[in-house]
């Protein structure tokens, strides 16, 4: 007789094969493992589904799918490799608040004790964890045991006499069982699945290491991929799935390096090949002469209360070092929903750029008043660079001169280049 736990598991990913092929798609690439002797609700290793078998029977067909979805997505985000010096707990916390509106969006019944804020709608993990104070005792639903700290592995081990015959058994069975397995599994690439051979596994497995933190950041990566495709093809990928799956593969380079990239382009050291002078007694050939030319560059900070000092000051000293190395004459000016009375504050090439200390702000977001102010100036501007979190009020038309957003969070722009600050 079928084992009813291996059969709600198996309907629910064939409803999401069904109804969600992009999800459906990403959970087919977990294996099913009974994990009830040291799993307390599900969890994953970026590898494999682990399961409580009670935990998984008193669930409603509709929330198993979530637990499943909820799982494939920590990997198809790669929560696993993204984590860095961030506190663990804090950091799987993030993650859950950044998976959870996704799926919920997606049509998806939230299980019971599914974290979920609206606020945190459309955040990545890595703008939730800030938000996240140190006092909060939220806690995860899932365990996600693909980077535990070792002192908690450790504390996790279940407790067993090691001369025990039945301990020695179940570890015997438990091997027997992984190797029966692992001869069954086809190879782990794109165009192969893994076999649906739910299996036991007696002990929590070990945090990956780097080496494999990178091997499967890479799988994940094309697995994300080839079931976008997929799902698109049958119409069935929804819109913020879309821009999520469009963000996440999209090249992802460090904003200073874009921002370099483009006060370079405008700042380039072109040539003259202008008439030399007549008085020239040397007969020797004439060369083009080597002209330089010095960026006036204008920076608008939104000072609407979303971007606060700190990240002000991180952005105005790199664009400081900057503009040294590139000749740039910088104008500095804010605005909220109106422009700062103080400003514009002006620097040239060769002094120190700082936040001054009488800048206003506070109120709304209205981009209009600051275009205005640039289409007002005698004199354009060479790149004009906004740092914004992008949620105001646009004008309809955009200025006579290059534009640079430097986005805090995911917002679009109606025009111009557009830069993801995090």
């Amino acid at each position: 007789m079928a084992d009813p736990i291996e059969t709600k598991l198996s309907a629910a990913r064939t409803k999401l094969i069904l109804d969600r092929p992009f999800l459906g798609a990403l959970v087919l690439r977990l294996e099913l493992v009974d994990a009830t002797d040291w799993c307390r609700t599900t969890a994953t290793d970026a590898k494999s589904f682990f399961y409580n078998r009670e935990f998984i029977e008193a669930l409603s067909l509709e929330h198993t799918q979530f637990m499943l979805a909820h799982d494939a997505m920590h990997c198809a985000l790669l929560h696993f490799s993204r984590r860095q010096h961030r506190n663990r707990r804090r950091w799987d916390v993030a993650c859950d608040f950044a998976v959870n509106p996704l799926l919920i969006n997606d049509g998806l019944e939230p299980a019971p004790g599914a974290l979920h804020l609206s606020e945190f709608e459309g955040l990545t993990a890595e703008e939730i964890y800030p938000l996240i104070d140190d006092s909060n005792d939220s806690d995860t639903l899932d365990e996600h045991i693909y980077d535990q700290d070792p002192e908690v592995d450790a504390d996790a081990e279940p407790t067993t006499d090691p001369n025990s015959e039945q301990d020695s058994k179940n570890e015997t069975d438990n091997q027997s069982n992984t190797d029966q397995n692992e001869s069954l599994k086809s190879s782990d690439n794109d165009s192969e699945q893994i076999e649906d051979l739910p299996r036991q596994q007696n002990k929590r497995p070990p945090p990956l290491t780097e080496d494999e933190k990178n091997d499967l950041s890479v799988k994940w990566q094309q697995r994300l991929a080839g079931a976008a495709q997929s799902a698109m093809q049958a119409g069935k990928l929804t819109g913020g799935m879309a821009r999520m799956v469009d963000h996440l593969l999209q090249p992802q380079l460090p904003w200073r390096m874009l921002l370099s990239r483009y006060m370079t382009a405008e700042a380039r050291d072109d040539y003259s090949y202008s008439r030399p002078s007549s008085r020239r007694d040397d007969a020797g050939a004439i060369y083009p002469s080597l002209r330089s030319y010095q960026v006036n560059l204008t920076v608008v900070v939104d000072t609407s209360g979303s971007i606060n000092n700190g990240e002000l000051s991180e952005f105005l000293s790199e664009v400081n070092a900057l503009k040294g190395q590139m000749r740039a004459r910088v104008t500095l000016h804010a605005c909220d929903d109106k422009m700062d009375t103080n400003g514009p504050w002006e620097f040239e090439a060769w002094q120190e750029m700082n936040l001054p200390d009488d800048i206003k702000g506070g109120g709304g977001t209205n981009f209009c008043p600051a275009i205005d102010w640039i289409k007002s100036l005698d004199r354009m501007p060479d790149l004009l660079v906004y740092f914004t979190d992008a949620k105001g009020k646009f004008p309809q038309y955009e200025p006579p001169c290059p534009v640079l957003w430097l986005v805090k969070g995911k917002r679009e722009v109606p025009w111009g280049q557009r830069i993801q600050l995090n």
